[in-house]
């Protein structure tokens, strides 16, 4: 009877463990009915006509994860993130290569801050919750997240057409692996600091990125910015940088955001990319929220001929429930120079609209 005694003292014992921590599975799954006139099913630029599909995460990137803290006494917490998107429209991981391709970290928060260690988004993506216009809605379509937050370099003659810093793809470098990042809050006053790991060997710069951001957030009003310098493995260089505030006056709420980013792509060949976005939200009652904000896009390339785009959003929302939400989303884009004609090799359209009607469940 003395190994069922100890057995049972030792569950006893990691219960009361277990207890301390907690660990938690979370997502969003968000489904949209689409209707499209100038744009394919991808929102990229199409020769006329309509299309028609199932979109998903318009509202809310579809995801799912688990998360965990556990108190390690003296206001010092362990925690873990893991967390995965998925295309909810048919079922697959949003990256084919990676289970848990959105976040990946573990760390330490302590009252002298926060680190954390892993697969995390860059900077500029922290910098830009408390001031993209739209709440960083609609990711695969919202410009401060492809082209500001450089979660999509792969648009027409304006490619980089390389990886900058450990991002794992050549066209996405809104998250980066093997990163260290700092967070420390004082009063109304957030800084962080980040370093990712190019793990190349004999050159700890290649492939490598660093940055800093700033944010300083009061209920009325927050101001919020970030620079930060990504490596290609060759050594050139992406400098980007974003500032953005918000004003809130009662039901509205009003954010703007100006960004930019430069990227050395070969010998004596840039790519300059710079996005301006202003907008504006009012809650009405208790369940109702209106959200509408411009973007214009400006690109340079080095013996291309400039483009971009001005892309309108209109998303009018109503709370169904604490974890349900119901929406209507509207996109109105307008392409300048060859920005359309140059995506796939299309004929130029100069005009693309959407209009969703959609989902979104938490859990």
């Amino acid at each position: 009877m003395r190994h069922p005694c100890m057995l049972a003292a030792l569950l006893i014992a990691s219960g009361s463990c277990f207890a301390q921590s907690s660990v938690g599975l979370y997502g969003i799954v968000d489904l949209g009915m689409r209707s499209l006139d100038g744009l394919n099913a991808g929102n990229a630029p199409v020769p006329g006509g309509r299309t028609n599909s199932i979109s998903s995460g318009v509202n809310g990137t579809s995801r799912w994860g688990f998360r965990a803290q556990e108190s390690l006494g003296g206001g010092w917490k362990a925690l873990f993130r893991v967390e995965g998107g998925i295309n909810a429209d048919t079922g697959a991981p949003a990256k084919s290569d990676r289970l848990f391709d959105r976040q990946a970290w573990v760390g330490l928060e302590s009252p002298y801050g926060t680190v954390l260690l892993g697969r995390q988004p860059n900077l500029i993506s922290d910098a830009l919750i408390a001031v993209d216009p739209i709440g960083k809605r609609f990711a695969s379509f919202n410009p401060n997240i492809n082209v500001a937050g450089l979660s999509n370099t792969k648009f027409g003659t304006h490619s980089f057409g390389t990886q900058y810093g450990p991002s794992g793809y050549a066209d996405n470098f809104y998250r980066l692996d093997n990163t260290l990042k700092y967070t420390a809050t004082v009063g109304p006053w957030q800084a962080r600091a980040a370093y990712a790991f190019g793990e190349v060997a004999g050159d700890a710069s290649a492939g490598s990125s660093h940055g800093a951001a700033l944010a300083y957030q009061r209920p009325e009003w927050a101001v919020s910015g970030a620079a930060m310098q990504f490596r290609s493995q060759d050594g050139l260089p992406l400098d980007a940088w974003s500032l953005g505030a918000m004003v809130r006056q009662g039901a509205w709420q009003f954010k703007a955001n100006f960004a930019r980013n430069t990227a050395d792509t070969g010998a004596d060949r840039t790519v300059h990319q710079r996005v301006t976005s202003a907008g504006a939200s009012r809650t009405l009652g208790h369940d109702w929220l209106v959200t509408a904000a411009w973007y214009g896009v400006r690109r340079e390339a080095t013996g291309q001929r400039d483009d971009g785009f001005d892309r309108e959003f209109l998303f009018v929302e109503k709370a169904l429930a604490p974890s349900t939400t119901a929406y209507l989303e509207a996109d109105y884009t307008t392409w300048h120079g060859d920005a359309a004609g140059l995506t796939g090799g299309l004929a130029n359209e100069r005009h693309g609209a959407g209009l969703t009607l959609g989902l979104m469940q938490k859990f």
